[in-house]
């Protein structure tokens, strides 16, 4: 049986702040908005945020009509709550359809569509759209990379879209 996920504990101020300046001094591209859908905790840590894994939803830019919900690992600790800790390469992936799928202009076959830090300098976890025109679906992977050596770690879903709507590619 599944323990009930506990409420998330407020970061201290201070040290939210210092973590925000610490992430906006690294420089480097913003993440995709996103909205946090969940969290669960995996290990207590008496000092700092928990261990634990959070689930996100990123709304593809291009597509609309579709949503993809990544789940990842967060170290906690005074490391991780000041933004200092270099999350583990898994992740995970299901992107789905949750409205009338449309397209504002062309998509290349291949584009990555989201970007976020999974540590202060070096790594970040990718989510990339490739263009299936022959099955008319889209499939989209995330994966880690890091500077020096990235993870074979990955996870792979993919969106049909009704023939009625073909997918423009450029």
């Amino acid at each position: 049986m599944k323990a009930p996920a506990r409420p998330l504990r407020p970061a201290h101020p201070a040290l939210a702040a210092a973590a925000l300046a610490v992430l906006l001094g690294a420089g480097g591209a913003a993440a995709a908005p996103t909205e946090r859908i969940g969290s669960v905790d995996t290990a207590f840590q008496w000092l700092g945020r928990d261990h634990d894994i959070v689930v996100e939803a990123y709304d593809d830019p291009l597509v609309a009509g579709v949503t993809c919900y990544v789940s990842r690992a967060r170290t906690g600790g005074i490391k991780g709550t000041l933004g200092l800790a270099e999350d583990r390469a898994e992740a995970s992936i299901a992107c789905r359809q949750v409205g009338p799928i449309s397209f504002d202009k062309p998509l290349p076959r291949q584009q990555q569509v989201f970007s976020e830090r999974m540590s202060i300098l070096f790594k970040r976890l990718r989510v990339v759209r490739m263009v299936d025109s022959q099955r008319n679906t889209l499939v989209y992977l995330s994966y880690s990379d890091k500077l020096i050596d990235g993870s074979p770690q990955n996870s792979l879903t993919a969106v049909p879209v009704p023939r009625e709507t073909p997918i423009p590619v450029k």
